[in-house]
């Protein structure tokens, strides 16, 4: 065993080796496009940020997703809200914005007069997994939901140019000639997707820190608010209308 003494008069830990050029440059667009798709589904941990358009509507996300959950914010049309699962708890704390959105979708609580967003705005809630929403948020934490769901081309695939993302060499795989999405593909170390840009301008996303632990927790119990079975609608007896 080294002690002490025998590491004196080193100049600290030997730098990290750099990771060595992976050989997609020389292969053709759809085996870059499907290594690439390989390493994401199988890595542990992600981080996706960036704008999504989907049906006429704009979404900015900033999640973190890994094996066991995922944490982060998701933005869209004025409101705010943040999603943390940690295995199959689920969190949802949102803003005002949020809350009265909802509630005045909620026909059976407005014709009741409630209005939830002052007593659930910056609250966490904990989403019922038999709650309809539970499904469509949870799927925001997913990594292997996420990305098979975001990263869609569309037209004959073809390499595109070579450039940097965040540092990292890459290649560009082109659908439609561009029009069908562009994937950018790490060219050092594993063949991870760095970014995309959506067909159709439909917005463009960072895919980072792949492989990077971080910590999942679920909120203080003081700081939870039980909505009951339902987020949206919750039952006549919970409502007040019973």
């Amino acid at each position: 065993m080294l002690t002490g003494g025998a590491l004196s008069g080193c100049g600290g830990p030997p730098p990290e080796p750099e990771e060595e050029g992976n050989d997609l440059a020389a292969q053709p667009a759809e085996v870059i496009e499907e290594r690439a798709m390989e390493a994401a589904l199988g890595a542990d941990a992600v981080r996706l940020t960036g704008d999504i358009i989907t049906d006429g509507r704009k979404f900015r996300i900033d999640m973190r997703l890994g094996p066991d959950g995922g944490i982060g914010e998701v933005s869209t049309q004025g409101m705010n809200f943040e999603l943390l699962r940690v295995g199959e708890d689920l969190f949802l704390k949102a803003d005002g914005a949020f809350w009265r959105h909802q509630w005045e979708d909620g026909d059976e609580e407005a014709e009741a007069g409630i209005d939830p967003s002052g007593t659930l705005e910056g609250r966490y809630v904990k989403v019922a997994p038999d709650d309809p929403v539970y499904g469509t948020l949870s799927g925001f934490t997913e990594k292997n939901t996420m990305i098979p769901l975001l990263i869609t081309m569309e037209g004959e695939r073809s390499t595109g140019e070579r450039g940097e993302v965040d540092g990292i060499e890459t290649i560009g795989v082109l659908a439609g000639e561009g029009a069908g999405g562009v994937l950018d593909v790490a060219l050092v170390g594993d063949p991870y997707p760095l970014r995309f840009a959506r067909a159709g301008e439909a917005g463009q996303l960072s895919l980072l820190d792949w492989d990077q632990e971080f910590t999942l927790r679920a909120p203080r119990e003081e700081d939870i608010l039980d909505y009951g079975d339902k987020m949206i609608l919750p039952t006549e007896e919970e409502s007040g209308t019973g």
